[in-house]
């Protein structure tokens, strides 16, 4: 799929600008199996890369200027090296605010970028457009940044140009994922371990056709009441609390739900990592089941339309495996993990369609 999406992008760049780039940058969207919401809470999370993504092709053109082409839109971008945010926040402000929060920029650049992520689905798009775009001003200068780097980066970018609070994980799983493996990530140092996922498990996501946005949802609120609850508890993050220390608390309710939900989420994901271990299907479905149930429930970021996917595909799966809903919330996409082969049951039982992660 990433070699497809690079020769695509490296046509429209030719049909574009009239010659060959120079390179072609590729990063990936990522699915995260479980650990919603924990990642600015410093807690433990387990995404993994699926295969469609972002590309940009480039070549090196003004010395003090950057021509940006967002092929998908038809739209263009031009700015000087220390560019200015837009009156919008749109794509224009993922690219200028990598270029800045990378700090590799020497000269300016050509560049065209295409994807085939849907945008809104929960999928990660803002943070495989930047680390695509970081990738490509780090092969421009012959630089080697480590994926950490990237990803904080794009981070900063969400942060500071987009208006996202959001925490490491998206960009972490992008640019240091492996395809056919789950990254248990630990948020608070960005270690990771790398888990094969048995070939015997399909993970595939079908979007809920709500599309999901950040910004105007209540992403941001949810963040500040988990460093509400924390600040209460007297601790500096939420992955230091205990579910009995959160119900023998004096939080408000809703405060404390908030909390309970990530103390539990992080201890859910333990407990994914191992059952994907021990290629225990039901036990891990179970686990997702229960997760979606929380973000439902407690966190209170799942939709109804979203719902009624999930249980749709929950009694459609069974026993062996589960589904739940994926991303920030308020909309996007659900992630399903089955018994491998059945895809095609599980379209025709749901009536939908599905995008194959492994």
């Amino acid at each position: 799929m990433s070699d497809r999406l690079k020769e695509k992008a490296a046509n429209l760049f030719a049909a574009r600008f009239g010659s060959a780039p120079q390179g072609v940058s590729f990063a990936p969207g990522r699915v995260n199996l479980i650990g919603e919401h924990v990642d600015y809470n410093d807690g433990l999370v387990l995404p993994m890369p699926v295969r469609e993504g972002t590309a940009a092709a480039w070549s090196k053109g003004d010395v003090d200027r950057f021509e940006v082409v967002a092929a998908d839109f038809g739209q263009e971008d031009r700015f000087p090296l220390a560019p200015e945010k837009p009156g919008t926040i749109d794509w224009r402000s993922y690219v200028r605010g990598m270029i800045v929060s990378c700090g590799l920029a020497r000269s300016g650049l050509r560049m065209v970028i295409t994807g085939d992520l849907s945008r809104g689905s929960g999928l990660s798009s803002s943070a495989s457009l930047c680390i695509a775009v970081g990738r490509a001003l780090a092969d421009a200068v012959g630089a080697d940044p480590g994926p950490a780097d990237l990803a904080k980066a794009a981070q900063r970018t969400e942060h500071e140009w987009a208006g996202v609070a959001c925490g490491i994980m998206d960009q972490m799983a992008v640019a240091a994922g492996q395809a056919g493996h789950a990254m248990l990530l630990d948020c608070r140092d960005l270690s990771f371990e790398q888990r094969e996922v048995p070939q015997d498990w399909a993970v595939a996501v079908t979007e809920s056709g709500v599309s999901r946005g950040l910004v105007d949802g209540e992403y941001n609120t949810r963040r500040r009441q988990c460093e509400a609850a924390a600040a209460a508890l007297g601790i500096g993050s939420l992955r230091d609390a205990s579910v009995h220390q959160v119900e023998a608390s004096a939080l408000d309710g809703v405060t404390r739900q908030r909390a309970l939900h990530v103390v539990a989420e992080i201890a859910r994901t333990r407990a994914a990592a191992a059952a994907l271990a021990a290629r225990d299907l039901a036990a891990f479905g179970e686990i997702l089941r229960a997760g979606h149930a929380s973000l439902r429930d407690l966190f209170e970021v799942s939709v109804p339309a979203v719902d009624t996917v999930v249980d749709e595909l929950q009694q459609a799966i069974g026993p062996m495996g589960g589904a739940r809903m994926t991303g920030g919330g308020f909309g996007g996409a659900v992630v399903a993990v089955f018994e491998a082969g059945r895809m095609a049951d599980l379209e025709r039982a749901s009536g939908r369609t599905f995008l194959r992660v492994h």
